[in-house]
């Protein structure tokens, strides 16, 4: 077969020039007729709007991924705001758990077996023999997916997903990118009993043995390809932190879960604080959920609270994680080590009605992935407390968030200030239309993914990050009532550049890259496919 119809790189399909067909041997390979990319655009829209249900939708678009990758990211980009919840969040949890039932394509990924380390270098080798290059790897090893849980590796789809998005919010080359799935076996029943899993039925691994492991594709992977962004995904609470903390100082790389999560809520936050004009100092935030995402936006909002003016010990006393326990104290034998840091000296308080009461939170943040948490009493106690309560359900899939936007502002009388993880269409509510925020991280890593490559730029530090968040949040413009807190899907693109932009000044700022501010825009173009 001809390599421009096997390669979804070079493949064109129907759209191959006369002269094309021509120069690359492919007379009689194809139906006679030259149709533009832009006809292939519509018929295959029009054939999706047939289609009924999301993921049958979702697999008739990664049929066109892993044929043509110029019409996958050409069409995606012609209907961004219909077609982004198909190829990632939420419809990207089913493609999740299906993965090994309806596998048909390897997804162009890099498949580790952690009781193989042996074969890291070879796998690494043959997945990358076409590359001359290679800007950034999404690694996963599918333990804790999207408030879904441990599904193994399935779980290679959230990095095929991620990296996608890359391309259609920043423009990074698709053929210069990875997705990675780690196996470390999977401790969900459902895998371990299922005869057509593709993972290894064996309980995780954790400890040294599977550190070692991450050490040496860490070593590899940069020996190989020196200066590689590598981007963490869903990673288990008890691993992620530990292997970015392992990394962060010795590698180009971020954890989008414990980071990227943080950074669209501290954007979210900070033009709720405009909106409330309540200042920083008065700002008490309540996480509902303390694992590997809540750990990490308390972190995050710790960070800019010292940065709007806060010592780091009034910082850690503005903010507040629930867990599964209630309220994270010191006298709780369960806290991990991340919730140490804001955990109160306090008596246990059980249920999130009485924690509202004793805390008087202004900002009430849900990534519990435990639906319906955020109840009509919570909402009428935030509203209660303040003029406008910010309230951020933001767990992914739909059915998992806290509460449902439109519910909120109704129990709120219109008040609140709502941030959701999943899309909300706009919606009436008296003589107002409400249109949501979503913290949709693909506002936030594409942008700071590439502004990272194009400064190379050695590490990734806190100051590019609270840039990033700051890019995102004074780049939005909320004008009246009813407004959404963050950019809209469809600025996709224009917030990814102004991310990339404000990483790219901090990293030359910093002296973390050899760049100048000068070379900027051509360095960023240049990183584009």
């Amino acid at each position: 077969m001809n390599k421009h119809l096997v390669n979804p790189f070079l493949n064109k399909g129907l759209s191959f020039s006369e002269t094309e067909r021509e120069e690359f041997g492919l007379i009689g390979l194809l139906p006679h007729k030259v149709v533009s990319i832009e006809s292939e655009i519509k018929r295959l829209y029009e054939r999706l709007e047939i289609l009924e249900t999301d993921y049958q939708k979702c697999l008739f678009l990664n049929d066109i991924y892993n044929t043509n990758r110029q019409l996958f990211f050409k069409l995606v980009e012609a209907y961004v705001v219909e077609l982004m919840p198909i190829i990632y969040t939420p419809t990207i949890a089913e493609s999740v758990t299906q993965f090994s039932s309806d596998f048909k394509w390897p997804q162009g990924a890099l498949y580790l077996d952690t009781d193989h380390p042996e074969e890291i270098g070879i796998a690494l080798e043959n997945a990358t023999r076409d590359m001359d290059v290679l800007d950034c790897m999404v690694i996963t090893d599918g333990e804790g997916v999207l408030g879904i849980g441990d599904w193994g590796i399935n779980g290679v789809m959230i990095s095929v997903g991620k990296l996608g998005v890359y391309t259609v919010a920043s423009g990074l080359n698709p053929s210069r990118v990875l997705p990675v799935v780690i196996d470390n076996g999977t401790n969900r029943s459902e895998l371990l009993n299922n005869p057509y899993y593709l993972g290894k039925k064996t309980s995780r691994k954790q400890g040294e043995d599977y550190l070692n492991f991450i050490d040496q594709f860490v070593t590899i992977a940069e020996e190989k390809f020196p200066g590689v962004l590598l981007h963490w995904e869903d990673f288990g609470r008890d691993n992620a932190q530990v292997i970015l903390d392992r990394y962060r100082h010795q590698v180009t790389t971020f954890n989008d879960d414990i980071q990227g999560t943080g950074i669209m809520m501290i954007a979210a936050f900070d033009k709720a604080v405009q909106v409330m004009e309540k200042p920083f100092s008065e700002q008490r935030i309540c996480i509902f959920g303390a694992g590997t995402a809540g750990v990490g936006i308390a972190e995050q909002l710790k960070n800019e609270l010292i940065f709007r003016g806060q010592t780091e010990e009034e910082a850690r006393e503005q903010i507040f994680l629930v867990d599964r326990n209630g309220l994270v104290v010191t006298s709780d034998t369960a806290v991990t080590l991340g919730q140490k840091e804001f955990a109160k000296d306090s008596e246990a308080i059980l249920d999130l009605e009485s924690i509202i009461e004793a805390i008087q939170p202004t900002v009430l943040i849900g990534c519990s992935g435990q639906a319906g948490k955020f109840t009509q009493e919570v909402v009428t106690r935030m509203s209660h407390y303040n003029e406008l309560p910010a309230i951020f359900p933001i767990s992914n899939p739909t059915h998992l968030a806290e509460a449902q936007a439109k519910d909120i502002i109704e129990w709120s009388n219109g008040k609140a200030l709502v941030v959701t993880g999943s899309p909300t269409p706009p919606f009436e509510y008296g003589e107002t239309t409400f249109t949501i925020g979503q913290a949709n991280n693909a506002l936030l890593y594409p942008g700071l993914g590439l502004g990272i490559i194009a400064a190379k730029a050695k590490s990734v530090t806190n100051s590019m990050l609270l840039e990033a968040a700051h890019a995102i949040s004074d780049w939005h413009i909320y004008e009246k009532a009813g407004d959404g807190l963050l950019p809209h899907i469809t600025q996709l693109k224009q917030c990814s550049d102004r991310v990339a932009q404000a990483v790219y000044m901090d990293a030359v700022k910093n002296k973390l890259s050899l760049k100048t501010l000068e070379e900027m825009p051509i360095a960023i173009t240049n990183m584009k496919w």
